[in-house]
């Protein structure tokens, strides 16, 4: 994912098309998933914003911000909430963490973008985002623990096995694309969108993981 203008259209058609199936099924089944089901309609728009980012050849225009917005300050606050609203009750408590980190670290990113410009760059194969963050060690920390922390902490074992994914998957792109990570792991947090839906299919269960 990632590749080309060609691939990020793909799979954003692919996943929004993912999305959609997850709210339609979650509208009916599962009220309290809605949030998280419609994460894949998130994700795969954003895969086709990139699709614009390639096409103006990366730089400061508003493709690269409205990409940077949902990357950054969007998604560590929407994924633990969402989390947080379809965790069954006994999980609620100690999702509090990553929603309380979430919370700071989407405002520490959104002041970022709105006091600093950030720039795409075409880096070979993938898409590079520039913002010169700071405290970068510690934002990226929150960020991780406000998205896959809150999966690891659900309760339930689908979103766990989701969330070990997501963490395999973002160890990946570090080790592989170090200086694309956050276009490689936003790519393939989309495509972990395919187990949302699994999960979201799957009838609620009495008992779940501790």
């Amino acid at each position: 994912m990632c590749w080309s203008a060609s691939a990020d259209l793909a799979a954003g058609a692919v996943i929004t098309a993912v999305g959609v199936a997850c709210v339609t099924r979650a509208a009916r089944t599962r009220r309290r998933a809605l949030p998280l089901a419609a994460l894949p309609l998130l994700l795969g728009a954003h895969q086709i914003v990139e699709a614009f980012v390639w096409k103006a050849g990366g730089g400061t225009g508003p493709a690269t911000v409205v990409w940077a917005v949902i990357a950054l300050p969007l998604l560590p606050l929407w994924v633990p909430f969402a989390v947080l609203y379809a965790a069954p009750p006994r999980a609620r408590r100690r999702l509090a963490l990553p929603l309380a980190v979430g919370v700071p670290t989407s405002a520490a990113l959104a002041y970022t973008l709105a006091t600093k410009t950030v720039t795409g760059e075409i880096r070979g194969h993938t898409m590079g985002y520039a913002i010169g963050l700071p405290y970068a060690p510690w934002l990226l920390g929150g960020y991780l623990v406000a998205t896959i922390g809150a999966l690891l902490l659900s309760g339930d074992a689908g979103l766990v096995r989701l969330g070990v994914l997501v963490a395999v998957g973002a160890a990946l792109c570090t080790v592989l694309w170090r200086r694309e990570f956050i276009s490689t792991w936003c790519a393939c947090a989309a495509l972990c969108s395919l187990v949302l839906y699994g999960w979201v299919r799957a009838e609620p269960r009495a008992t779940h993981t501790s």
